[in-house]
């Protein structure tokens, strides 16, 4: 086993000198050394305790840490929990070891225990999450917690430049490092290279691990990476320090990360550690790497094996007996036996939990410290709904300073120093003008490209306590994004029982109803959303309402998509006077638009100018229409839905989004369902056809639901 690290494959990197003449081991005393292999040989127990539970039908998933315990049991000696945040994946067992989460924690994550740290029965096995040692809850979707990590960073750099922000930061630690690890397989991952990409630009102290094993499952690595190497894939990145170090060799990888983590906490930017290891196991236990890996593979993998060859390292130095070894061995097999006996015979996860923690349990935005009344400004003149929001996102700003507005063009001006001499950009729909000449760069600034970046920061900044109101431009080009905010967003609070939480808005302007905007620039699908437990969904029709549901997202402690109909941006029919800065509509509440007897119109959006369009046709026919503009989607007004459908006897959907799998089928299905028997008539729909939105002018009108077709529904409805 060498005890010196290769040289770095960076200029930054320093030349490590050989130091195997000194009576302790590149600075590492012997006990350190013996904790080390206690650390490894725990790690390799638990992975085999957990195969044994997994044979016995005591447990229900496992995969393994093995052949990457060197390096993570080094990581956990140079990183501090509870100063550092970490993000790791689930190979890096020995990490959470060293950094203090005990075996009865981790066997009781395996056994779904209710008292278990990652969340209470609803983690899988080896997606470490802890409070207590900054360890945010993991996800299984490889590559996404990059990003987390490089937001994580941001808010730490925040409250470094602004000491007064940092009591608003979770834990802000001075000299902090944000660690995330991947395989190799990762760095084929978008978001991996996103976040390498921001983590340079901004200069973040970033520790990215790349633990080589050399296969994505079955994919080898020459497969994922050309060349081979992702060290020299990266070295091109301005700013990044790279190294590269044997992984199972736990002491050249503590000479190695002792320096780098040091340099991180002097002021050095993102490094970039490549790792070699080894995967002496399959991937899981759902996989058999001798079907895809030959015997002399697997033999020649073995021999570099960390718990094989770091206990000759020692005997061979004369660091310890064989006799002292075996005694590690027999403790830490006691040591598991014992925890794995008390994971087994611990309460389970109670099914009346599981829907707790999908939404805060603190904040509620449905009730009533968000239903308050307007208070407009003495002499105020009705203004449109992209000012209205303007104007709530600024009066926000000034009331708390931990919200942060970023996304692609939303800055007045990338380049501040030119602001003096320029009109200034604000967001492509100018929702955002103006707000970075009044709260500076550091609050209001352009994102690359990236819609996932955009969001993954986002989440990160706001697991440290931050408020990220982002935006999308167009919700057509949001998808990119999609998961980050299905497998991220919505999904941390719940998967980490409370612990963790990403109340971030996404504000994303949607639908159609402009010439021009095509297949690119003209889509609604709100029901993306709208199913995905865990996000709040709100759409509003007019200014004032814009204004009230805005500040009521921001307040609320949960993720929001705020959808913004382009189209009804700078209208004059839903113009409204500014209502004031503590305006909040809750969630969850419709407001009747217009009074009616003879059948309900459930609508939202754009929709709901033109059905009061085609209302005010019926009236001159007799046939009285109520209209609800439902406002939020998620949660929606049953209540008010209720009471209308019972009174009028009829109902009406009408949405912009494509009928068929659309979201009126699903408020259709539950009146047919709860509301069968007051129903004089089926329900029915109105809502744009099963197609994308052409370009053409002509295709658009037929494509989109017009006040015609409306009142034609309604008509026929009435008439049942």
């Amino acid at each position: 086993m060498s005890t010196q690290s290769p040289q770095s494959a960076n200029p930054r990197g320093r030349p490590r000198k050989n130091r195997e003449e000194q009576p302790r081991i590149e600075g590492l005393e012997v006990r350190e050394l013996l904790a080390m292999y206690r650390n490894m040989f725990l790690s390799r127990e638990m992975d085999d305790e957990e195969i044994r539970l997994k044979g016995k039908g005591q447990i229900f998933f496992q995969i393994n840490s093995c052949g990457h315990e060197a390096i993570n049991t080094a990581l956990g000696m140079v990183l501090e929990a509870g100063k550092d945040w970490f993000f790791p994946y689930y190979r890096d067992r020995a990490l959470m070891l060293q950094l203090g989460l005990t075996p009865v924690e981790m066997l009781k994550t395996a056994t779904a225990a209710r008292d278990e740290p990652a969340g209470a029965g609803r983690q899988m096995p080896s997606h470490w999450g802890s409070e207590r040692l900054q360890v945010v809850n993991q996800s299984s979707c490889t590559g996404s917690q990059c990003l987390h990590a490089v937001g994580c960073a941001e808010a730490f750099m925040k409250g470094h430049r602004k000491e007064e922000l940092r009591d608003q930061i979770r834990n802000w630690s001075d000299g902090e490092v944000a660690f995330v690890s991947v395989g190799d397989g990762t760095t084929s991952e978008g978001e991996f290279w996103e976040a390498l990409s921001t983590a340079c630009t901004l200069d973040l102290p970033v520790l990215f691990v790349v633990e080589d094993n050399g296969y994505a499952i079955s994919v080898p690595v020459e497969v994922n990476t050309p060349g081979g190497s992702i060290s020299k894939l990266v070295l091109g990145f301005p700013g990044l320090d790279v190294h590269e170090v044997d992984g199972c060799d736990p002491v050249a990888c503590h000479t190695l990360l002792k320096d780098v983590v040091s340099d991180m906490r002097n002021g050095n930017g993102p490094a970039l550690v490549h790792a070699h290891v080894v995967r002496p196991y399959s991937h899981s236990l759902s996989d058999d790497e001798s079907a895809y890996r030959s015997a002399k593979e697997l033999e020649a993998d073995a021999l570099k094996d960390p718990l094989t060859t770091f206990p000759l390292f020692l005997k061979e130095r004369g660091i310890a007996t064989e006799e002292q070894l075996e005694e590690i061995r027999n403790q830490v097999k006691q040591e598991v036996r014992i925890a794995s006996d008390i994971a087994v015979s611990s309460p389970q996860a109670h099914p009346d939990t599981i829907l707790e923690h999908v939404y805060s349990e603190d904040v509620d935005p449905t009730g009533a410290d968000f239903d308050t009344e307007p208070a407009p400004l003495a002499q105020a003149q009705p203004t449109t709904m992209v000012d209205l929001i303007n104007s709530a996102m600024r009066d926000e700003m000034r009331r708390d300073p931990r919200i942060h507005v970023f996304g692609e063009d939303v800055a007045d001006a990338s380049r501040s120093e030119v602001l003096a001499d320029v009109k200034g950009k604000g967001g492509v729909f100018k929702a955002t003008a103006g707000l970075q000449r009044e709260f500076g760069d550091d609050r209001v600034y352009n994102s690359p490209l990236a819609e996932a970046n955009i969001v993954g920061r986002a989440i990160g900044m706001a697991v440290r306590g931050l408020k990220p109101v982002v935006e999308i431009q167009f919700l057509d080009y949001i998808w990119p994004a999609f998961h980050q905010i299905r497998s991220e967003l919505a999904l941390l609070r719940w998967r980490s029982a409370g612990v963790d939480r990403c109340p971030v808005v996404i504000r994303v302007a949607s639908g159609g109803y402009l010439r021009g905007g095509a297949i690119y620039h003209s889509q609604s699908a709100e029901t993306m959303f709208t199913h995905i437990p865990g996000l709040r969904v709100v759409m509003p029709s007019n200014a004032q309402d814009a204004n009230g549901l805005l500040r009521t997202a921001i307040r609320c402690d949960d993720p929001v998509i705020f959808l913004e109909h382009k189209h009804l941006y700078r209208q004059t029919h839903n113009k409204s006077v500014d209502p004031g800065p503590d305006y909040m509509i809750p969630f969850g509440k419709a407001a009747r638009v217009r009074e009616g007897k003879d059948l309900t119109i459930l609508t939202y959006g754009a929709l709901v100018h033109r059905c009061s369009t085609a209302a005010k046709t019926l009236a001159q026919e007799g046939i009285e229409a109520e209209i609800l503009d439902l406002r939020s989607l998620a949660p929606y007004d049953w209540e008010a839905i209720r009471e209308s459908v019972m009174r009028t006897n009829r109902v009406l959907i009408a949405h912009e989004e494509t009928l068929s799998w659309g979201y009126g089928a699903e408020i259709a299905a539950r009146i047919q369902d709860e509301l069968f028997d007051h129903l004089d008539a089926p329900v029915r729909r109105v809502a744009a056809m099963d197609c994308f939105v052409a370009y053409a002018p002509q295709l658009e009108e037929k494509i989109l639901p017009q006040p015609e077709k409306v009142a034609n529904a309604a008509r026929n409805l009435a008439l049942y």
